[in-house]
């Protein structure tokens, strides 16, 4: 086999197994697909490829905090809503609120989303956060009654579409829109 086609040939396997994939492949997952060993440095130009080889096509290689997967390019979101009309969860300004100062100051307490928000954090807004596998507890403050300290989730980027937390818009921007 030329070294042309076997690199489509590694692409063609990189491909079904991105589309077919449920969730975000880790680079692991991906080296796991291939009998023989392969360097990171060439996993990743072959996906770079793919990502070139789908450029002008209806779906895109995205990476997310978990890894890569394909999505449909944000112009077709409209139409594909209309498969599934059913309206998206709607958070409230507290779910919102609580979500966004956790991803900005992490690790936190209770105690201080309570400080900030100026209010008292209502259970069901955590449950609601937890539940939805975009925070969670990642370890008590040495203090007393060791209160558990919240941190965003890998889901949580995954959903955001953030390869990490550095990808979150700066603060000052929601400050200036609030004034």
């Amino acid at each position: 086999m030329s070294k042309t086609s076997n690199v489509a040939e590694l692409k063609n396997v990189l491909e079904v197994a991105l589309l077919t994939s449920h969730q975000p492949l880790s680079l692991d997952d991906m080296l796991r697909l291939f009998a023989e060993r392969m360097e990171r440095a060439t996993l990743r130009m072959l996906l770079d490829e793919l990502k070139q080889d789908w450029a002008e096509r209806t779906m895109e290689l995205m990476q997310v905090a978990s890894g890569y997967r394909f999505q449909a390019r944000e112009e077709y979101a409209a139409y594909l809503m209309r498969l599934n009309p059913e309206r998206p969860v709607r958070y409230s300004r507290a779910v919102m609120e609580t979500l966004a100062i956790i991803a900005y100051r992490q690790p936190v307490t209770r105690g201080d989303i309570e400080e900030i928000r100026g209010v008292t954090v209502n259970p069901n807004v955590m449950r609601q956060l937890q539940e939805r596998d975009w925070i969670d507890v990642v370890g008590q403050r040495e203090v007393p009654g060791r209160p558990s300290l919240y941190a965003t989730t890998k889901h949580f980027l995954d959903d955001f579409n953030l390869r990490s937390l550095s990808e979150l818009p700066p603060m000052e921007d929601f400050i200036q829109s609030e004034i």
